[in-house]
């Protein structure tokens, strides 16, 4: 009984968005009630702790906000400029198939900016930008969520790994027996060492390269299935060779950095290489497929797959003087490059950024509410909403828009952000209550972990087949890797030494599960949909999304099963 109603907001979710295909505008505010219920009656929580922790997820849900209208302003603001024309020629020089353009915009250049920044930037970047070119905007979104997997679990330069994971067993007395027992150095009771962080990196990116070679192809499958005039899955699987080139052209740097520097770089350095290998290779013209596939005609398109911004694209702005090639893309350019450097710790720009001087911690609110583990804050000049804001002022100058250009960008982007804010507005405070339910009046662990732990005592021996679905659902639930870690590392830890069987694998099962929780995560979809005009059509993109996260999920599983028992490989 406990499980089925811990498992009651996820249906509810599940229901309301993919099932009935509600927009994410009222089946959020809708989850959020029934959440409510469940957590102020069988989970006893006070009502003071459920409206602190709405409040912690009406801030969180502020940030993205903040993310999501500096994407949509960038987007705007290049429309107007009239370099969406440039830019389109630009990779019309490099390949005009549609396939080729979605490998290079959404699993490299996705993968590097989300190795650079994590936070669903990949989907606030690269989807716009995949729109900009010529894409229907559904197909962007898809595109773009699909490579939420591979690069996530090293997104934001380790942060799933080096905060998650660490701060997820941090202060477990049989963590330290492990670690001692397996050589790791345990400077101090409770900390995690590098070293041990480092083995779960390398285990995680193992897994992820065994399922992540396939990912580039997949978005090629769904884009001729879903968005060609032939609906064939065919189309998709002509490009096989380039793509399989283009995975191994960013898997293969990914592991050797995962498994030579450690967890910060993989995706970052990943993408990067995997850029300069996989570009002038295809404006050389090697491994192309003989035919060149294109969407069908604009007049053909579904109006399902259009966004608001794409209508009225679909009419290019003329600019307002001649946009170079290098100027047109600056600000993509200057995005990937701020977001780097701000995000390295051997440089000063992330200490001062992160400091306490420039953050809004809300803590007199945390005070009177009472709840020392419900809190949130706003580093404002860290989080990339600033790095998109600063952009469109570099990009007004360097495009020499009129004033009335860029006040247009500005009240188009502001027009769109009311039906975005009651969607995100219900959807992060209905995960945060889900989460805090962990404090309750009848000793139940939060509504996460008990349904966890239903799943494991019906799993037994057979637990890394269920360890990624177990990351995923984190995932889903709180639309981040690293908070999916945070709750569940030190679960997966405690099931695998019941079940006696490697817990380095099986918490590495945990970070790549995770990762693929983030194609299908609500507040990850609902911003990638808002920076593309797709409001309301959350549930339809999911109805798509989950099929790649269940091949992601049954790849793992079955590299878990045949790595544990089979192979008897043991990382520690």
């Amino acid at each position: 009984m406990t499980a089925l109603l811990a498992f009651t907001p996820i249906a509810a979710i599940t229901l309301l968005l993919v099932v009935f295909r509600w927009p994410a505008t009222r089946a959020m505010p809708l989850a959020w009630v029934i959440t409510g219920i469940v957590a102020l009656t069988y989970w006893d929580m006070t009502a003071k702790r459920f409206f602190a922790a709405s409040v912690q997820g009406l801030v969180i849900a502020f940030t993205l906000l903040y993310i999501v209208f500096g994407a949509i302003l960038l987007l705007n603001t290049i429309r107007h400029s009239g370099a969406v024309n440039t830019m389109r020629e630009g990779f019309r020089a490099i390949s005009p198939d549609r396939r080729i353009q979605a490998i290079i915009i959404a699993w490299l250049f996705g993968s590097f900016i989300e190795g650079a920044s994590g936070f669903g930037t990949p989907a606030a970047v690269a989807a716009p930008l995949l729109v900009i070119i010529g894409f229907p905007a559904f197909a962007a979104v898809v595109a773009t969520l699909i490579i939420q997997s591979t690069p996530v679990t090293f997104g934001a330069v380790g942060t799933p790994i080096l905060v998650g994971i660490k701060t997820g067993l941090a202060g477990s007395p049989a963590v330290d027996s492990f670690l001692i027992q397996n050589g790791h150095e345990v400077a101090k009771a409770g900390v995690i060492p590098l070293s041990y962080l480092d083995v779960i990196g390398r285990t995680a990116a193992t897994f992820h390269a065994i399922a992540g070679i396939l990912i580039p192809l997949i978005i090629c499958v769904f884009l001729t299935k879903f968005f060609g005039k032939e609906r064939s899955f065919k189309r998709g699987l002509e490009v096989w060779p380039f793509a399989i080139f283009a995975a191994l052209a960013f898997i293969l740097p990914y592991l050797a950095v995962a498994y030579l520097i450690g967890p910060e770089f993989p995706s970052l350095l990943g993408g990067l290489i995997g850029l300069a290998v996989v570009v002038p290779a295809a404006r050389a013209g090697f491994l192309m497929p003989k035919e060149t596939w294109d969407f069908p005609p604009n007049s053909d398109w579904e109006p399902r797959w259009l966004g608001v911004y794409q209508e009225k694209d679909l009419e290019e702005e003329e600019a307002e003087a001649h946009i170079g090639m290098v100027a047109a893309w600056s600000p993509y350019i200057l995005v990937a490059a701020l977001l780097v450097i701000t995000r390295l710790d051997f440089l000063p720009f992330k200490e001062w950024l992160t400091s306490a001087s420039v953050t809004t911690s809300f803590q007199w609110l945390w005070d009177w509410f009472g709840e020392e583990s419900v809190s949130a804050k706003i580093q404002w000049f860290y989080l990339p909403g600033f790095t998109f804001f600063l952009t469109t002022l570099v990009a007004w100058g360097i495009f020499r828009m009129s004033t009335s250009r860029y006040v247009a960008a500005w009240k188009e982007t502001a027009a769109t952000m009311f039906t975005v804010s009651i969607a995100l507005g219900f959807a992060v405070p209905t995960v945060r209550v889900f989460i805090a339910s962990n404090v309750n009046g009848v000793g139940l662990e939060s509504m996460p972990i008990e349904l966890a732990n239903t799943v494991s005592d019906l799993a037994g021996n057979a637990w890394p087949v269920f360890a990624g679905l177990i990351g995923a659902l984190g995932a889903f639930l709180a639309g981040s890797n690293t908070v999916s870690n945070m709750m569940f590392s030190l679960f997966q830890f405690g099931v695998a030494e019941n079940v006696g069987i490697n817990p380095t694998m099986v918490v590495g099962l945990q970070a790549v599960g995770a990762a693929a929780g983030n194609m299908i995560c609500v507040h990850n979809v609902v911003a990638a949909a808002a920076t593309v005009g797709l409001l309301g059509k959350e549930g339809l993109i999911i109805r798509i999304t989950i099929w790649p996260m269940f091949y992601y999920l049954l790849v793992i599983g079955t590299a878990g099963v045949i790595g544990i028992y089979l192979v008897n490989i043991a990382p520690v």
